[in-house]
């Protein structure tokens, strides 16, 4: 597999190329700086400056692309420094070595962000967990690096709705490459606490009153595979230190038996609650919370992921359909998804298209008609006007530090592109339409943010050859 690569410096080109040439025997192709930047770069730099942070923020979009950024051969890098370069948006900061264990060094976090990408692209993925917003993305890349490469435990942080079970089965599905175990998925908040022992634990024929036959536990039935406990937050105390004492030593006993068990599994654990709180607050042992939370990922609320709507939506319409053609969405009805809000996350979205589908008749596009009528009062066309007192607000801080109408215009303008161009992975369609512009214009835009930050200039940083 050609894996692409952008080097981005002011270093001479024979120097450049010492490490350019063992990069393509390792089938990592150097692009040219001109191709737009959607993978992978490299930036050299000699000092931590203004521009130098600039250009990584640039090349980075918000952390969508992968920036590794090298300081020079003899430069000295200070842990300020480094961590200055990092939170521009870096990757990973690296220093000056010989060009085999730097190539090496490059060559092996290429390989890596291309394994992971690979993943996030493939069908296991892009099929069930549908979205590619920027906070999104930035999660399953996490995830998937995480589940495939390792075998430690992950907690899960989100508010209800947010897919947590949904990537609890993608960490286990890319686990399974090495445990053929099974998942075994268990909601803590619906334990009855007479018989949480025997859900964990299992137990053997006449353990208590309605114990008629032996049967299996979690830790049983999760052996070689992984444990999902799904509202772990609900775990009370008694159980919190039992879990602990298998986790920490791979055993267990059936209730009613003598005999030793042991059991190896993952440990997938979910949440929307604030266990560091709880930890705090004596509720949640924190020795069990650093057993489970070796990585912790957040889930985005549906109010962060604006640009998966619609995705969503007509991915939950298609299902709803059964195999038959799904109807498109009315623009109006487009418009109004994207103003609504979703206080129950992407189950709330799940809901809402299936009422709407519930009312669509006949052929031709779901129209505005199938909203239902309690819906309709939270209309945000007509319930709200523009500008409004927020607007309103900005502009009198602005004019109170002396900022004049070109400079408001102007710092409007420049943020409408950014927020439009993030939100829209800098598609150039999609962008023109909400900004109500030409394609020209945001092309236009794009090319000249790319040369005021110096990426092309042949004055500052330049491309090697």
């Amino acid at each position: 597999m050609e894996l692409g690569l952008r080097i981005f410096t002011k270093h001479p080109a024979q120097l450049i190329r010492n490490i350019i040439k063992p990069l393509s025997k390792q089938g990592i192709e150097v692009i040219n700086h001109d191709a737009q930047i959607n993978g992978p770069c490299i930036v050299f730099f000699d000092d931590v400056n203004g521009e130098i942070t600039a250009c990584i923020r640039q090349m980075s979009n918000g952390g969508l692309n992968r920036v590794l950024a090298i300081s020079s051969q003899g430069s000295k890098l200070d842990q300020k420094e480094k961590w200055t370069i990092l939170y521009a948006g870096a990757s990973d900061v690296l220093t000056w070595k010989k060009n085999e264990i730097l190539v090496a060094m490059i060559t092996e976090r290429v390989k890596r962000w291309s394994m992971v990408d690979e993943i996030v692209d493939s069908p296991t993925v892009r099929e069930n967990l549908i979205g590619r917003s920027p906070a999104w993305l930035l999660l399953l890349r996490q995830v998937v690096e995480i589940s495939r490469f390792t075998s430690d435990s992950v907690l899960l942080v989100g508010e209800s709705g947010t897919g947590k079970e949904l990537v609890a089965r993608l960490v286990h599905k890319l686990q399974q490459q090495n445990n053929k175990g099974r998942l075994v998925l268990l909601d803590c908040s619906t334990i009855v606490p007479e018989l949480s022992g025997s859900e964990f634990f299992g137990h053997e024929r006449g353990a208590f009153t309605s114990a008629v036959s032996a049967r299996d536990g979690a830790f049983a039935l999760a052996d070689s595979g992984t444990l999902f406990l799904d509202e772990v937050g609900e775990l009370p105390i008694r159980l919190q230190t039992e879990l602990l004492r298998v986790i920490q030593e791979g055993t267990y006993k059936r209730l009613g038996s003598n005999t030793w068990k042991k059991t190896r599994f993952r440990l997938v654990c979910a949440t929307n609650r604030n266990l560091e709180r709880e930890k705090n607050h004596g509720n949640f042992r924190s020795d069990l919370y650093y057993r489970l939370a070796t990585w912790t990922f957040r889930l985005p609320p549906q109010k962060e992921r604006k640009g998966d709507i619609l995705p969503l939506a007509h991915y939950f319409l298609k299902n709803l359909c059964q195999g038959k053609d799904s109807p498109h969405l009315d623009k109006a009805v487009q418009d109004y998804l994207l103003s609504r809000q979703y206080p129950g996350n992407v189950r709330d979205l799940r809901r809402f298209i299936e009422r709407v589908a519930a009312r669509h008749v006949g052929p031709g596009p779901v129209t505005i008609g199938a909203i239902p009528e309690d819906e309709r009062r939270a209309n945000p066309f007509i319930a709200e006007t523009w500008p409004d007192h927020q607007f309103e607000s900005t502009i009198r801080c602005a004019l109170l530090r002396g900022k004049g109408i070109n400079e408001m215009c102007d710092a409007t303008r420049e943020t409408a592109y950014n927020i439009v161009l993030k939100e829209e992975q800098n598609d150039t369609d999609r962008s023109s339409r909400r900004l109500k512009i030409s394609k020209r214009a945001v092309q236009m835009y794009l090319k000249n943010r790319r040369s005021g930050t110096g990426l092309t200039g042949s004055d500052t940083l330049c491309s090697a050859k």
